[in-house]
């Protein structure tokens, strides 16, 4: 008696090759639905499941191969449980290839929770797990790029024990992923948030350069169906292949650049902010500031903007003779392309057009040993905007102290801040990243200034534990400062501002990012 197998995929591609194949070795083929009409239309020959299993699909197909001779047909054990499989009538089923309802494509086409939820498969998983379970007996195929070479182990004789586990693990992933992509969503439209047992639906989108350094590996996975932020969204136009440590310093610069709805660029190195322009007149005159702010620390760094780019807004790049790793933009014209194709080495990103209007999805998480930590993303609370001071900041004072509150929260803590507004636009004006100590990352801050720290502002992502942050940004000329408040000190800490005649405003909200 011929070999039984059972083909029933959503994604058609190949299939109609891997029936000829498998009719060419000498199996009959059971199909359902689509994927029957597919095969027919190419010339296989193919038996119904409806009319193998004598049950008649039901209730508008939810119901077609739950039947215990397609389950049987897969599960049962050979050379143990053969005599009840005849008594009963059941044939073996030695492959079965199949992949699942287009959920993903569904919900990312706006599907209302009705539409979503018949496209939700319950007969495929099934089939999936059965096989993937008896994989010893059947073989399982959920991924068309597999089709040739599992016909060609078939013809050799050399589908052994280790290639059809290697099939079931990704089965069992490619069910797991439809899961966790389902619950995902659900949770979303139910507003369901804390649960006891969590999945995150991954995709293995590409291998990388290397990891933070090169003798790691490192893959990049994204979120199917995520939409919004994903850098997954981003395309590569031009460049050397990514490394870990470009897409992790991408992520923050473009944390960063869209924090603005004015034209903004921001230079990164090494996830922190070491450049940050803001001007109405575009581009090119953000580009100029940004790099004004920190020229020694923006070369290898990553350069974003939040406006398409003209060749003019290249060229202005070029003339810097600075060298950048990543430069990202949502859209550069024809002759931008060209100019920047004369650097070929240059990593070119150009995002989707909805990036400012989107948000990321899911949650911002950190990998730990042995689990991970997951959290809300920071994409700026509401601020109070209390003048905690005797002296309220002036208009341009408020203004540069808003630019660099949002610029801030995306600097590693301890962060402290400078900038002012210059040309018609805003600047940052020295950073302090990552210091074990608020008052050192106050005094790097004003190390690193470029232009005078006199008449510039200060923002600071935490409170001052003591006066000494502020009375080093007072002696180094600050004029005013932005801080969430709440220390113990607070007093102590508006004081050394009041006595220095400097404006001080308390937010009530705080923004670590360790």
């Amino acid at each position: 008696m011929s070999r039984l197998a059972l083909l029933s995929v959503s994604d058609k591609t190949g299939i109609v090759e891997l029936g000829r194949g498998l009719v060419e070795l000498g199996f009959e083929i059971l199909s359902t639905g689509g994927t029957a009409r597919a095969l027919a239309a190419g010339g296989v020959p193919v038996i119904k499941v409806s009319d193998y299993t004598g049950a008649p699909e039901v209730f508008n197909g939810r119901v077609k191969s739950l039947h215990p001779a397609i389950h049987g047909g897969i599960l049962g054990r050979r050379g143990q449980d053969d005599a009840e499989a005849a008594a009963n009538g059941i044939r073996w089923i030695d492959l079965v290839a199949c992949n699942l309802y287009p959920f993903e494509r569904t919900v990312l086409g706006g599907a209302s929770l009705a539409e979503a939820v018949e496209n939700i498969d319950i007969g495929g998983p099934s089939m999936v797990r059965s096989a993937a379970k008896n994989h010893a007996h059947v073989a399982v195929v959920v991924d068309p790029e597999d089709y040739s070479a599992v016909l060609q182990s078939l013809k050799d004789e050399t589908l052994d024990q280790a290639s059809r586990g290697r099939l079931a693990v990704k089965a069992f992933r490619h069910t797991a992923a439809y899961d966790a992509l389902i619950s995902s969503w659900l949770a979303g439209e139910h507003g369901v948030e804390d649960m006891a047992e969590g999945a995150i639906p991954l995709r293995r989108m590409q291998s990388l350069r290397y990891g933070e350094n090169p003798h790691q590996s490192a893959v990049f996975y994204a979120e199917p169906g995520a939409g919004g932020r994903s850098l997954a969204r981003a395309t590569q136009l031009q460049g050397k292949e990514l490394s870990f440590n470009n897409l992790a310093d991408l992520d923050g610069t473009l944390r960063a650049t869209f924090e603005f709805e004015r034209p903004a660029c921001v230079i990164v190195k090494h996830m922190n902010p070491c450049g940050v322009g803001l001007h109405t007149d575009g581009p090119s005159k953000a580009f100029t500031l940004a790099l004004s702010g920190d020229p020694v620390s923006a070369f290898g760094g990553i350069l974003a903007f939040n406006r398409p780019l003209s060749a003019e807004d290249v060229r202005t790049i070029r003339r810097s003779r600075t060298f950048f790793e990543v430069l990202a933009a949502p859209g550069f014209d024809e002759e931008a392309r060209e100019l920047l194709a004369k650097r070929p080495s240059l990593r070119v990103m150009q995002l989707p057009e909805d990036w400012a209007a989107s948000r990321p999805a899911g949650q911002d998480g950190r990998r730990v040993q042995g689990g991970w930590l997951l959290q809300d993303w920071d994409m700026g609370a509401p601020i109070a905007w209390k003048v905690a001071s005797q002296r309220a900041p002036t208009d341009e004072e408020s203004a540069a102290l808003r630019f660099a509150w949002k610029v801030c929260r995306n600097v590693k803590s301890n962060a402290i801040l400078l900038a002012r507004s210059e040309d018609g636009g805003f600047v940052a004006n020295g950073t302090g990243a990552g210091q074990m100590s608020r008052v050192d990352s106050v005094k790097l801050a004003i190390s690193k200034a470029t232009r005078e720290v006199a008449g510039s502002v200060l923002a600071s992502d935490a409170f001052f534990p003591f006066p000494d942050g502020v009375e080093a940004a007072v002696a180094a000329g600050v004029t005013a400062i932005i801080q969430p408040g709440g220390s113990m000190r607070d007093d102590e800490v508006v004081a050394a501002a009041d006595a220095a005649g400097v404006a001080m405003v308390m937010t009530g909200v705080r923004h670590f990012r360790h």
